[in-house]
């Protein structure tokens, strides 16, 4: 029998202060590649992820990558509203 994986939804702070946004089935190690800056995004070439301000799970990666966009579609404002019902 399969079990089903968790998908995370995250929100990592960089120490410039911009928001990153992305999805994973290991938070903690997908944090480490992002600071390492070894198989991490290359938003973080320019500033070093500084922590992680926010995270949702979802059943699945189609449920992840669906709430993934929705928050990268809204505003500063309304991403940090966000982080602050955490």
């Amino acid at each position: 029998m399969t079990t089903k994986t968790e998908w995370t939804v995250y929100i990592i702070e960089a120490d410039n202060g911009h928001l990153y946004t992305g999805i994973t089935t290991d938070l903690s190690r997908r944090f480490q590649e992002h600071q390492a800056g070894k198989a991490g995004a290359r938003f973080f070439h320019t500033s070093q992820a500084k922590k992680i301000v926010y995270q949702e799970t979802q059943p699945d990666r189609s449920q992840a990558s669906k709430r993934e966009a929705a928050i990268k579609k809204l505003s500063r404002q309304a991403k940090l509203a966000l982080i602050a019902t955490r």
